[in-house]
């Protein structure tokens, strides 16, 4: 017989209370294998969808969310199986990893010459005329606000977390900062931002309306 096959009929049927008695006991050797083996068959097929080659990790990611689940077992309320809670962990864990690889090579000035070239695009032609018009008229000023009302500071942290995406400890490593002063950066300039378009004459309602499909 198969080993993880016959690892998957050896393997205990717990309740919650008993993964967390097994887990907190004087011997959680068994249990914690149970568990690694059951995110890691998980993780394995969540991943799946995400190519690159990510399910191959999923071992190195079960066995980082092992350390933050042991960490984090009085934190579980018993509102659902405990291997479900687990497993939302595992895929947080495996998720966040995925996106710190995929910035951990990209500059900040890499992202403003990709925002630069993806601003001399043309307009996308499925959009109807009105929504065309809305839209070029909320970009111009969009970036207009974020070129000339922001700070160099301000700017850097708009680019790369609210319009590239980048986690927000990789912009806060790269800008030299700390997470808390990063948030407080861009709570400034979603305000900002926010005042000078209303000041423009563009409310929330049309922005987002300039963005979504007619």
């Amino acid at each position: 017989m198969e080993k993880a096959g016959y690892y998957r009929l050896c393997m205990r049927d717990r309740t919650n209370e008993q993964w967390l008695a097994d887990l907190r006991g004087p011997n959680p050797d068994e249990a914690l294998a149970d568990l690694y083996d059951l995110l890691a068959r998980g993780l394995r097929a969540g991943l799946g969808s995400y190519g690159g080659g990510a399910g191959a990790n999923a071992g190195d990611f079960a066995q980082e969310a092992l350390i933050r689940i042991m960490g984090n077992l009085d934190s579980f309320r018993g509102e659902s199986r405990f291997t479900t809670w687990a497993q939302k962990i595992a895929m947080n864990v495996a998720l966040t990893e995925l996106k710190r690889r995929r910035w951990r090579d990209v500059s900040l000035q890499e992202l403003f010459a990709r925002r630069e070239a993806a601003n001399r695009e043309p307009a996308d032609t499925q959009l109807s005329p009105e929504q065309q018009t809305l839209q070029n008229t909320v970009l111009r000023e969009l970036r207009r606000v974020v070129d000339e009302e922001l700070t160099d500071r301000q700017r850097e942290a708009v680019v790369a977390v609210i319009l590239e995406g980048m986690p927000i400890s990789e912009v806060a490593k790269r800008m030299d900062t700390n997470q808390n002063a990063l948030y407080k950066l861009l709570h400034d300039a979603r305000r900002k931002l926010k005042r000078r378009m209303e000041a423009a004459g563009i409310s929330s309602s049309e922005v987002l309306a300039a963005f979504n499909e007619g």
